[in-house]
């Protein structure tokens, strides 16, 4: 079972960070006999596939895991965008497009412009050809970027407040405020967002310390008990922890590479 949750990564030059945080790669050389768990991520992708027919894709947020498997090896180039920037880009609320996978040139937005030249640049330029591009043709008015720069705030304290009043709290905004901003800026509510964060890291603290026991992950994440954390972990990844730990997931869907 190959996991899509660990790709090498670049940051992305402080010019773009406003709307871009990094560059990742899922190579080519992966074992297509395999499935592949398709993690869920709060954040909106742009994946640039480097098989076949190069194409410029956008991957909303996914709320739930899901399971394939490729008709052959299929590797990709992936944009992260920032937390606030699905608008400004790609012309649309981010829960437009939660849960979905659309064409970056069928979209209205900026980014939408530069599709054909993205999904055909090396990955050694992707990065210096949007910072190049991408910061003069971006307009960003002051109540646009407090809100960018509020909802960067709220994902960055997000993991160290329990609830979203003790979060809105802190930001000294109302609850009504932060959970717009969440909806329209990232496409799901704070609590899906944490959720999301936190079986992520659940799967990481599993690969990294092989054997260790889910009552000691469940208390180091927070949760009440192991049964709380396993309810969770079911809800976003179809299985609870331990079938999942085991290989035995939901049966794989064919993914075509073309």
């Amino acid at each position: 079972m190959q996991v899509d949750l660990i790709e090498p990564t670049v940051p992305a030059p402080e010019s773009l960070r406003a709307w871009i945080t990094e560059l990742g790669r899922f190579p080519t050389d992966t074992d297509a006999s395999l499935p592949l768990t398709h993690v869920p991520h709060a954040g909106t992708t742009i994946v640039l596939r480097t098989a076949d027919r190069p194409d410029a894709l956008v991957l909303g947020p996914q709320t739930r895991a899901s399971y394939s498997t490729a008709d052959k090896p299929a590797g990709c180039v992936r944009l992260r965008l920032a937390p606030g920037a699905t608008r400004q880009l790609l012309g649309v609320p981010a829960t437009d497009i939660a849960d979905r996978v659309v064409r970056l040139a069928d979209l209205p937005g900026v980014a939408a412009e530069l599709a054909n030249e993205l999904a055909t640049l090396p990955t050694d330029e992707v990065l210096p050809f949007l910072e190049e591009v991408l910061p003069q043709r971006i307009s960003e008015d002051a109540t646009q970027r407090t809100h960018r720069e509020l909802l960067r705030d709220a994902v960055a304290a997000i993991s160290a407040r329990p609830t979203v009043h003790e979060l809105a709290t802190d930001l000294a905004v109302s609850e009504r405020q932060l959970r717009n901003l969440f909806t329209t800026g990232i496409g799901i509510s704070p609590k899906h967002f944490a959720r999301i964060g936190r079986v992520r890291q659940i799967l990481v603290d599993a690969s990294n310390t092989p054997g260790v026991e889910l009552a000691h992950i469940a208390a180091v994440h927070g949760y009440y008990d192991q049964s709380h954390m396993s309810a969770d972990f079911k809800a976003l990844m179809g299985v609870p922890p331990a079938k999942f730990f085991q290989g035995r997931v939901p049966a794989p869907t064919r993914c075509q590479s073309s």
